[in-house]
């Protein structure tokens, strides 16, 4: 079987852990059945894991039971840069490997629900699990609506960029992301909503912020290009604008040119919404 599935971007800003959106960039995960172990990758990735420790390998192994297989793995998503890569591979391995539930698979795997729900559904999700069962909602997203995606050349492992958040938060900026939250659903499910400060975020921005010092920079040329609203696309490298469909090529331009000045290599690239989520055959 072959599974294909997009790309996420996660918390959106005041979303931390629950919101997230599918993206128009892929993975393709073939399964067959074989005399013995095989893979073959290309794309993003291709090269670092050939062998039974590459993770779709071993979720496929988990769902079948043995490793008499072969599988075959091409990626349009750039690895530990906050793109739900591991998320997506996870769920596209399980799904090719004719799981009856890829969707617990990745999330089990990964630990980011919203992310695999999004990947799955398609669309804007929230999202999330408790003792074992993912809960998952869609959620409104205007058609005119565009995400700039920057992505630096550099990795941010999310495990890296967990350990720098903090235990507590002041009570104060846990209602500030839960006003802002509800803001931005709104304003994302119609942009004549929108509130500029709903992408704001106090809970894991500021304290991943000295991780990433092209990270403010970036967030501040993307609304000054005409970005609606700038935000970390989960945990980094990537900056995510949101911007209408009129207005994202100047965004990208902003962002390209930021990157330029600051001498950072990167991609800049103009992603809509999936709406369709996996597909398998």
């Amino acid at each position: 079987m072959i599974a294909r599935v997009p790309a996420s971007s996660a918390n959106l800003g005041p979303g931390f852990d629950t919101l997230a959106v599918a993206l128009n960039r892929y993975v393709e995960v073939e399964v067959r059945e074989a005399d013995e172990f095989a893979i073959a990758t290309t794309g993003f990735g291709a090269g670092r894991f050939d062998d039974e420790g590459h993770l779709g390998a071993k979720v496929v192994a988990s769902v079948l039971g043995h490793w008499r297989f072969a599988i075959r793995v091409h990626s349009e998503i750039p690895v530990s840069r906050g793109l739900g890569s591991s998320a997506s591979l996870a769920l596209a391995a399980a799904a090719a490997a004719g799981a009856p539930d890829p969707l617990g698979i990745a999330v089990g795997i990964d630990g980011h629900a919203e992310n695999a729900a999004a990947s799955w559904r398609g669309g804007l999700v929230a999202a999330g699990e408790r003792d074992g069962t993912v809960a998952v909602a869609s959620l409104a997203l205007d058609d005119v609506w565009r995400f700039v995606a920057v992505v630096p050349e550099v990795e941010l492992a999310t495990a890296d960029a967990r350990r720098v958040l903090p235990a507590q938060v002041p009570f104060t900026d846990a209602v500030a992301n839960l006003t802002a939250l509800g803001l931005l659903i709104a304003g994302l499910a119609d942009h004549h909503n929108f509130t500029p400060w709903s992408m704001s975020d106090r809970l894991h921005q500021p304290y991943r912020s000295a991780l990433l010092p092209i990270a403010e920079p970036l967030l501040g040329a993307l609304r000054l290009a005409g970005a609606h609203g700038a935000c970390w696309s989960g945990a980094g490298s990537t900056m995510l604008g949101l911007a209408t469909a009129d207005a994202a090529d100047a965004v990208a331009e902003g962002a390209r040119r930021t990157l330029s000045e600051h001498g950072v290599a990167g991609t800049v690239s103009i992603l809509e919404a999936d709406r369709i989520g996996a597909v398998v055959t």
